[in-house]
């Protein structure tokens, strides 16, 4: 019978088992769901910085626009009056945007806003292209009509992040386009005034005395 080595038996290293990792702590669970509510909320929610005072002003701009616009014996200079006030309309409505959203420490690029920005802005990328591709065919008297309906395109995409009365304004312009396409070249400032001006005043003011400005 053999002897058993008592020596190796001793020199054998217990096996310990590695100690378990400690759960997070409450607080720690409770931050992280905090945050996953607060994330989901923004991404649900609606974008309400868009500025009725800012729409008023951009159709107060428009119509200013119009009637000078109405005024030129050129198409070229009327086309030039109109792209202006496409250039300055958009920085007033900007300003007034970023005023409301501080107000309501509201984010800009996070949530809702980034989705109305990404929503809104490539139908005004695509309108400012083919603006150029027109002009150069000598086909100028489709582009108040493209702009319109481009335009209107963009509020519908961008408002379906907004209050529901935005994609309904969008809608709007995209008929007065279609009116504008089929109608005499003459009638497109007074279509565009009713349009760029009219409408946006006319949403403008309850955007802003229902939801803050």
């Amino acid at each position: 019978m053999p002897t058993p080595n008592f020596a190796a038996m001793a020199s054998v290293t217990p096996l310990h088992r590695a100690p378990a990792s400690e759960p997070p702590a409450l607080h720690v669970r409770a931050m992280d769901n905090l945050a996953f509510i607060r994330d989901t909320m923004e991404a649900a929610g609606s974008f309400t910085a868009v500025s009725g005072w800012g729409m008023v002003a951009v159709g107060i701009i428009a119509t200013v626009a119009a009637t000078i616009s109405y005024a030129q014996h050129s198409v070229l200079r009327s086309i030039c009056v109109w792209i202006a006030a496409a250039i300055l309309a958009p920085a007033v409505m900007l300003w007034a945007i970023v005023q409301k959203a501080r107000r309501a420490h509201m984010p800009l690029l996070s949530g809702p806003g980034r989705k109305f920005i990404l929503s809104f802005s490539p139908p005004m990328l695509v309108g400012a292209l083919l603006t150029i591709v027109l002009y150069r065919a000598g086909v100028v008297q489709a582009i108040p009509g493209m702009w319109l309906l481009l335009y209107g395109t963009g509020v519908v995409a961008g408002g379906a992040f907004s209050v529901r009365v935005v994609p309904v304004m969008g809608i709007c312009f995209m008929l007065a386009g279609t009116v504008a396409i089929f109608t005499p070249p003459s009638w497109n400032d007074w279509i565009m005034a009713a349009a760029f001006g009219g409408l946006h005043i006319a949403f403008g003011i309850p955007i802003a005395r229902r939801h803050g400005g």
